[in-house]
């Protein structure tokens, strides 16, 4: 289903039945939303201030109008500057999933540019989510499945947590 097509139905941002799963996961799936997929669907929940591994069950109805929201602003957005950057043909040229403009994707440890926090990323399978703990958490840093499972209770819980890891000991 091509984004702007996409209907609002009452108490469901996707637009159809969604299963229990990740925002993330429902954001990247192709039998939910065609043509989202990692980059996009890290900037639309950064936009809309939602973790990517929350459950798509658990919105409440101001979220679900912040994320239906996210989703046509930034893809309509992103439309809009790919097409005035694409070339007289038509045809792109060095595609990638890193663009410079994009708030969280591809800027691991950079600063997210609404609150300067770094932002984070998680790797699983053969995907990644970026995202900023501050402005989509609450300050909580996510899981990573298998640092936290090596490190246990030495795991950072929140972005200060880790910077002070960061630091150099004296």
């Amino acid at each position: 289903m091509p984004w702007h097509t996409l209907k609002r139905v009452p108490g469901n941002p996707y637009g159809v039945e969604v299963p229990w799963r990740t925002h993330k996961r429902a954001l990247t799936d192709p039998r939910t939303l065609s043509g989202i997929g990692n980059a996009y669907s890290d900037e639309i929940l950064h936009r809309a201030r939602l973790s990517p591994f929350r459950q798509t069950h658990q919105l409440a109805p101001d979220e679900t109008a912040r994320l239906f929201a996210a989703a046509c602003a930034v893809l309509g957005e992103w439309t809009d500057r790919l097409r005035a950057a694409a070339p007289p043909d038509g045809l792109p040229t060095g595609v990638t999933a890193f663009r410079e403009g994009f708030a969280v994707h591809g800027r691991h440890r950079q600063p997210c540019p609404v609150c300067a926090t770094p932002v984070q990323r998680i790797v699983y399978a053969q995907n990644e989510a970026n995202y900023c703990a501050t402005c989509q958490t609450g300050g909580r840093l996510l899981a990573d499945r298998a640092l936290s499972r090596l490190l246990k209770a030495d795991w950072p819980r929140t972005v200060d947590e880790l910077e002070a890891l960061r630091r150099p000991r004296a």
